[in-house]
């Protein structure tokens, strides 16, 4: 297809960059497998009988389909030509996301096996297809309601309901093959150090070769900056750092996302350049000073909102890069200067635009979906994906914080060992893989974790003064802490920084202004009251806001929500991201200085 009809043409890893790849979006043979029979049946082997748009996902508008019944497992086929160009070189096979489990064929053979919705695999077609054949692509793609899965905020009833939306089955990301050399450059991971002006830059191989060596270059809009070499033959993944001179350095801010080129080059003992990757990042420091998170070393309260990136058209997935784009501009518009990334796993095209716009932002996994009527019962593969999330989102510089849980509550009293491991174990599992942020052991209701780094709670009170009330015992270290039916849920706190890492969330439909309030919670719902007026919206926001804003040991904040999201309707904007309200008011309440910026 000529790019213009491709849609999401744009590539889809923005922070490893080769130039030679192939978009497989568009149209795709397409089958529901209601019985999950399809491979006893022969849909492996034969035609589909549909079609749909690829990477939107069935449930969705854009798919063609909008098909919103459950399905156990779909089936998608597609046949392309690897190019003749890419001759010498292995082809990958790379799915952005896949919802749920994935099994994949190419001409007959299994290539790969994923289980998780949120967390990008690539399959090795060498030995299966050369460059100049024909690949047949078939992916059976399986999504259950029942049993502990990680879904985010998808239903598990057949119709939405309050804060629980359509569902997403099958392929919603972008599917592409590029081609490597046998011996290639793997992700590089990337930190930044404002202390010493200087990046390390870690360079996994797919293995090593004699007298091979690694070459990063760092540049600027004036050309390179610093460059380093390290050999390549003697370990898996050689590491560089790059110190950069002191009439260079401009640090990555918020508001200012200022980023440095970064090319990575595998050379063979000739000197020839064998595999080459682009790559960016941004030199910013994050910090804990008791109560305190500093980015850059100075206090930056984080005027952060909840956003949850459905879209009305394409469910989890965007219409286009724009549209990524757009909600950030949205959400600066209205004041906030980032957002907590809520119960999905954001593309990573949506974390390109926030670091270069500056917009702060927390990394969170979709993990709601392990209750199961009694209590949470998440499984070994919620840490798995989350391993798979760290390792493509580490090098953001946009991301100051992960969220690896979302509001488990387990009372104390019953612990639950299963849950308490998978907590403790994906607290553990990111404090490894990225010690230089902090985290958040479970956002809102039971932390675990006693050295978790951020202690937050959820609190949705309507009145001001009331809330204010609540968030009062914060200045003795007796902060307001979740409970569940009066039982304690948390261990105790041990004087962390604290934000309210959900408040607001107030109910507004200008269309239902003055009438009375709705009981049909798929076509209205809210938190609390829903207001009578815009005039009482902005009262409500402001008085909720400045309790925070005035708080000397709160370090920020983060307002439900950036927009509606079909029946919840207590966003900034609309669904469809037009304005319901006057946006420059709720700017003006934010606009002022924290009391823990002062």
């Amino acid at each position: 297809m000529p790019s213009s009809a491709v849609p999401r043409p744009e590539y889809p890893r923005p922070q490893m960059v080769r130039q030679d790849w192939l978009n497989l979006n568009g149209p795709w043979q397409f089958e529901i497998d209601a019985g999950d029979s399809g491979l006893e049946r022969g849909l492996r082997e034969r035609e589909l009988s549909g079609t749909i748009t690829v990477p939107f996902a069935p449930e969705s508008e854009l798919s063609g389909l909008a098909h919103t019944d459950f399905m156990e497992a779909v089936w998608y086929r597609r046949t392309v030509t690897i190019p003749g160009a890419w001759a010498g070189r292995r082809s990958l096979l790379h799915f952005g996301a896949v919802d749920h489990d994935a099994t994949v064929w190419v001409n007959g053979v299994e290539v790969a096996r994923h289980r998780g919705g949120f967390s990008p695999f690539t399959a090795d077609l060498s030995g299966v297809v050369r460059p100049g054949e024909d690949a047949t692509i078939v992916v059976r793609a399986r999504d259950t309601r029942h049993g502990p899965q990680a879904r985010g905020k998808q239903s598990t009833r057949y119709a939405n309901y309050e804060c629980l939306y359509t569902r997403t089955t099958g392929i919603w990301q972008t599917v592409w093959l590029e081609p490597v050399p046998d011996v290639h450059l793997r992700r590089p991971r990337i930190t930044p150090d404002v202390a010493t002006s200087s990046f390390t830059v870690v360079t996994p191989l797919s293995g090593n070769r004699p007298g091979s060596s690694v070459r990063v270059t760092v540049a600027d809009k004036d050309g390179a900056v610093a460059t380093a070499t390290a050999r390549a033959d003697a370990d898996l993944a050689p590491s560089l750092r790059l110190q950069l001179p002191e009439d260079r350095v401009r640090l990555w801010e918020p508001g200012d996302g200022h980023l440095y080129d970064v090319k990575v080059e595998l050379l063979d003992a000739g000197g020839a350049v064998t595999d080459t990757v682009d790559a960016y990042a941004g030199l910013r420091s994050v910090a804990i000073d008791g109560k305190r998170v500093l980015i850059n070393g100075r206090p930056v309260f984080q005027r952060l909102v909840l956003d949850q990136g459905y879209y009305p058209d394409g469910l989890m997935t965007a219409p286009s890069d724009e549209a990524l784009l757009r909600d950030i501009e949205l959400a600066l518009a209205a004041g906030f200067n980032g957002a907590r990334l809520h119960q999905k796993v954001f593309e990573e095209r949506f974390l390109y635009h926030a670091d270069r716009l500056g917009y702060l932002v927390w990394g969170e996994f979709g993990d709601w979906g392990a209750h199961d009527g009694r209590e949470q019962r998440p499984t070994a593969s919620f840490v798995t994906q989350w391993l798979e999330v760290l390792e493509r989102d580490v090098s953001h510089p946009s991301i100051i914080g992960w969220c690896p849980l979302n509001e488990t509550r387990q009372p104390i009293h019953d612990r639950v060992a299963q849950l308490d491991d998978v907590t403790r174990g994906m607290f553990l599992a990111t404090k490894l893989a990225d010690p230089t942020r902090p985290v958040i052991d479970a956002s809102g209701y039971s932390h675990r974790v006693l050295e978790t780094d951020i202690y937050d709670s959820h609190n949705y009170e309507q009145e001001p003064s009331a809330f204010a009330g609540l968030m009062a015992g914060l200045s003795k270290d007796e902060p307001f802490v979740n409970d569940v039916d009066g039982l304690p849920i948390s261990v105790a706190y041990r004087g962390q920084p604290y934000f309210v890492s959900e408040y607001g969330g107030i109910w507004w439909n200008p269309e239902l202004a003055g009438t009375a309030q709705r009981k049909d919670r798929q076509t209205s719902w809210g938190y609390g009251q829903r207001v009578r007026t815009e005039d009482e919206f902005h009262e409500r926001f402001a008085g909720l806001t400045e309790v925070l804003l005035d708080n000397p040991d709160m370090f920020g904040y983060c307002y439900t929500q950036l927009t509606d999201v079909f029946q919840e309707e207590n966003g900034i904007y609309r669904f469809d991201r037009t304005t319901k309200l006057d946006v420059e008011r709720v700017r003006q309440v934010q606009s002022r200085t924290a009391a823990s910026e002062r």
